[in-house]
């Protein structure tokens, strides 16, 4: 039997260019075909040096060797990773390296450039600091294109203006900053930008290695050489005596017209680039000679073929025979109805991976939402896993707790941002942790709820003041925020302030407010992985916000965002080996037992096709950029290469956010394939039954209805004390009563409060009261209705309305008061005194004692006649006459029957009635309008007592229950109990 040659015997013809085919384990073939060279010598093998894309990519293929010693102690190869390739290890293995490369400036810092790119922006124009580190952000990556594709800047100039529209005439004039500003500031920094100091490192190890001193033999894998550089190196290694380059999925089985057709969205785009420049053909690349022990996919790697085949050759798809369902077997397409699902759905099969052997799985998607979707269901279960894009450092603890303080600061302690900080787990203010909380919710329901208090800590220290009862632990409380504090609520007074003196103020501020009783708060706030990428950040933007001019700091909040939003927190151990999460790039040459696909949306993945905000594609092109679908084409190859796994499971949402989403074109075109070859009903199959299975993880086995609350309290503890207005609740929804007096229970005000109807009602009530009070009695005077305006500018200006609604509710009192002062005309002709607001009892004997109800009617007329009105003011709609009569609306008439029996001590009568009525007090049109309820007044009285008595009688009763809304079609429109009744868990579509 003929010894197959070794990939060094194979690599003496040049230029040395192999590939491993996309249905083979990349990193496990490659390995294989080292180890066997170095005929299991070790310092034969660590001679080698290894250059992989990823540091990713490194670590797997250390984990291919030890599989392939089966554990044994080994001297690996040199691994290093292309994509950040480290002068230190380069220098380690080449003295003329470092000769080469000491002349080389060193890359500037990320974080640097973007703050000096912020500067010369704000300096063309005026946009604050925010837009303009936004910005900046941008630029940097025209700058790294530009850079990457080794074009020069002065060629920006040869983008003549007046070819193009006017606003692509002003960004041209814009990226001016690139030419003329930028290299000066770079030469004065003594930096290069890093990818420029990237194809310079490159261009220097390319240089040396041609002219042959290379330690050992080289080989370049996995790389598609799609930036010019790095083509460059594969170039110059591909032609070493002892140098290779393997190809990841290099399709040779193209015939010649469509290697010819293929585009720059085809998946083997890259390749032909690269082999053109190396001059050779498909067909001349050799197969690397590593033989794994693997699954044979050789027939899906065909089919794959046919599904990426170029767009003008896709007819072919008309003609497809002869293909096999193993092709197909082990791919499956799940269509979800949205992310929640797909989430379910991906998380229950990376969670049955775990129940076979050592099974591994990934999720391959760039969609960072659905990334986090999944993370989070995969909890339910306990697992944490290891997600490549790390968790961004604003949404972890210490990255939070520091935005939180700096907003708090920034909006002078208004409600909302002062309890999303003083509520954060690391926040203690010098105290215990639980007292400290404690304190926070105490001041909440006391000063913070409600109206916003006008702002500061000051102002809140008066209102706390203001309080009933013991203030002292709500002031002691503002004391220490104050305390902590003081320093950056000062500068935030300033008008401009340098963006240092800000952060040390922010970051003192933030270590005494995360200080507890027994523990600094630098102890608390920088510790871990989290607190320790924190902390590096701080220190980095310490060491470089100098760059920026002065600030408002009030913009410092939106600043700090900006600059932080870019880092990421990697925690660099606690996760599941066996499950990953993993963007497209990081997901390159691995190769997993379960391969999961998410996220394949037009717009998601593939991503748009943008020129970007700077050029157009006419512009581009001119400028040398590469259009945007070459990103595309390597989206693709990426997807090519992970369909060739043992088991595929390509996921998608139907809807997202509601909004229904296209289908990505790789699986449209693999769906049109599929069907040709006659094989979509085993394909479907293949799917299973991932999304039934999903549904019941939320899904219970049974419904079971339930009832409305009835509960029957003791006796001794039900209300022996209601209102007039409280007796219409009680008849309505008896379970607010139950809430409200027996389990003492009061609905909080909102955070922030906005004025609503009620508050406006309150402002007419109060104006009304006012002006009748002033005048009991008597015809008006002349000017009463410059009077009542009078009034009601000054109860609007005590309430300190927002100008927006003062703009709305000032005119609608005007219209008010014209109508009440001109119908209180004809009402005075016979008036004898007006009793406003005044309070009123009477008392019932119930079977379980005495029951009081009590009133307090917004205004009862005594005429000259002696006969009574009893009058209700409604700034809303009133309840109609009928309602009334029939008793489900009993306010008038039981203030009726507390006048008849002498309820209202200070009002002595005939026993006569006039009217009882309602004034509806709108503000449309004419102003208002009067409605008199029909019936008469003692009839009403008396019926509302009898009534009153019995309803009484029942709920002395105890087993009648507070139920919830015991008849829908009269029960209350709004309710502060319907939430803990759980009304829309019971009620049906007629009730409600």
């Amino acid at each position: 039997m003929t010894k197959s040659k070794t990939w060094r015997e194979l690599a003496k013809a040049k230029p040395a260019i192999f590939t491993i085919a996309p249905h083979m384990p990349f990193l496990d073939t490659l390995a294989h075909g080292v180890y066997e060279d170095a005929g299991h010598d070790p310092l034969k093998l660590s001679a080698i040096t290894i250059i992989l894309p990823t540091r990713r990519a490194c670590r797997s293929l250390r984990e291919s060797f030890l599989r392939l010693s089966k554990g044994k102690p080994l001297l690996l190869p040199r691994l290093m990773p292309l994509n950040d390739l480290d002068e230190e290890e380069m220098l380690l293995s080449s003295f003329r390296f470092a000769e080469s490369i000491k002349n080389i400036p060193p890359p500037i810092a990320p974080l640097r450039r973007q703050l000096l790119l912020a500067r010369l922006i704000q300096a063309r124009g005026d946009p604050s600091t925010e837009h303009a580190l936004r910005l900046a952000e941008e630029l940097g990556k025209l700058l790294d294109q530009v850079q990457t594709e080794q074009l020069s800047l002065d060629n920006l100039a040869d983008l003549v203006p007046e070819d193009y529209a006017v606003h692509w005439q002003i960004t041209l004039k814009f990226l001016g900053i690139l030419m003329d500003s930028w290299p000066k500031i770079l030469k004065a920094e003594n930096t290069i930008d890093a990818a420029d100091h990237r194809n310079q490192v490159f261009s220097a190890q390319s240089q040396i290695w041609a002219a042959g001193a290379a330690n050992g033999p080289v080989i370049a894998a996995g790389s598609t050489g799609s930036i010019p550089v790095t083509a460059k190196l594969l170039d110059v290694i591909a032609n070493m005596d002892k140098g290779a380059v393997v190809l990841p999925g290099l399709d040779q089985s193209l015939n010649q017209n469509d290697w010819k057709a293929i585009d720059e969205s085809h998946p083997q785009y890259g390749f032909k680039q690269l082999l053109q420049r190396f001059k050779v053909y498909p067909h001349d690349v050799l197969e690397w000679p590593g033989k794994p022990k693997y699954t044979n996919r050789r027939s899906r790697a065909r089919f794959l073929t046919e599904v990426m085949r170029p767009a003008s050759t896709t007819h072919a798809w008309q003609s497809i025979d002869g293909v096999k369902l193993s092709s197909i077997k082990g791919i499956a397409r799940i269509n979800c109805p949205a992310p929640r699902e797909e989430a379910e759905v991906i998380s229950l099969i990376m969670r049955e991976a775990l129940t076979v052997g050592d099974r591994t799985c990934a999720l391959v998607t760039p969609d960072r939402t659905l990334a986090e979707r999944v993370s989070m269901e995969l909890n339910r279960w306990n697992i944490d896993i290891d997600d490549s894009a790390g968790r961004p450092l604003h949404k972890t603890p210490p990255g939070a707790f520091l935005r939180l303080v700096a907003v708090m600061v920034a909006e002078n302690f208004a409600p909302v941002p002062t309890l999303a900080a003083c509520k954060h787990p690391l926040a203690a203010g010098g105290l215990d942790i639980v007292k400290f909380r404690n304190l926070t919710r105490l001041a909440e329901i006391k000063i913070l709820r409600g109206p916003r208090p006008p702002a500061g800590l000051t102002e809140l220290s008066i209102k706390a003041k203001e309080l009933e009862g013991d203030t002292h632990n709500i002031e002691s409380w503002i004391k220490h925020l104050k305390k902590c504090c003081e320093k950056f609520t000062t500068l935030m007074a300033q008008d401009s302030v340098a963006i240092l003196d800000l952060l040390n103020a922010h970051m003192s501020a933030a270590e005494a407010l995360a200080t507890t009783k027994n523990t600094a708060g630098p102890l608390r706030l920088w510790a871990e992985s989290e607190g320790e990428e924190a902390s590096k950040f701080i220190a980095e933007l310490a060491q470089h916000c100098d760059v920026l001019l002065d600030i408002p700091p009030l913009d410092y909040p939106a600043v700090f965002d900006v600059l932080m939003s870019s880092r990421v927190v990697r925690p660099s151990f606690g996760k599941h080996p066996r499950l990953h999460i993993l963007g497209p790039l990081e997901a390159r040459l691995q190769r997993f037992d379960v391969l999961i696909l998410a996220g394949l949306n037009e717009g998601t993945w593939p991503n748009e096709a943008e020129a970007g905000p700077w050029m157009s594609r006419p512009m581009r092109r001119k400028f040398g950029l590469p259009s945007p679908e070459r990103r595309i084409g390597l989206a693709a190859h990426d997807i090519t290469q992970a369909l060739c796994g043992p088991r595929v499971v390509l996921t998608r949402s139907v809807k997202v956010n509601g909004t229904p989403t296209v289908p990505s074109r790789w699986l449209m075109r693999l769906e049109r394939a599929v069907e040709a070859a006659g094989l979509s009903k085993a394909f479907k199959k293949e799917a299973g039954d991932w999304l039934s299975w999903a549904s019941k993880l939320t899904q219970p086995d049974s419904y079971q209805s339930i009832s409305p609350p009835a509960p029957r309290p003791p006796i001794k503890v039900r209300p022996r004390r209601l209102s007039v207005t409280e007796v219409e609740t009680w008849m309505r929804d008896p379970y607010s009563i139950y809430a409200k007096h027996i389990l003492k229970l009061r609905r909080i005000d909102s955070l922030d409060q906005e004025v609503n109807a009620a508050d406006y009602g309150s402002l007419v009530h109060d104006a009304l009261r006012r002006f009748i009070a002033a005048h009991p009695c008597g015809l008006l005077p002349d000017d009463a209705l410059s009077r009542l305006m009078r009034i009601g500018d000054d109860v609007f200006k005590h309430k300190s309305l927002p100008p927006s609604v003062l703009a709305f509710w000032a005119p609608r009192f005007e219209r008010i008061a014209a109508w009440f002062v001109r119908t209180e005309d004809l009402r005075r002709q016979k008036l004898d005194y007006s009793f406003v607001e005044i309070m009123g009892e009477i008392t019932l004997q119930g079977p379980a004692g005495a029951f009081i109800l009590t009133g307090k009617a917004d205004r009862i007329d005594r005429s000259t006649d002696d006969r009574i009105s009893i009058i209700d003011y409604k700034t809303g709609t009133p309840p109609g006459s009928a309602e009334v009569v029939a008793g489900f609306s009993p306010q008038l008439p039981l203030e009726a029957a507390i006048m008849v029996a002498g309820g209202f001590a200070r009002i002595s009568w005939s026993g006569a009635f006039e009217t009882l009525s309602f004034l509806q007090l709108h503000g449309r049109d004419e102003g208002g309008k009067e409605f008199i309820i029909n019936g008469d007044a003692n009839t009403l009285a008396a019926e509302a007592r009898t009534g009153l008595a019995e309803l009484v009688k029942q709920f002395d009763d105890p087993s009648t229950a507070y139920e919830a809304r015991p008849n829908p079609t009269y029960a209350p429109i709004f309710s502060d109990y319907g939430h803990l009744a759980r009304v829309k868990e019971w009620a049906t579509g007629e009730d409600e």
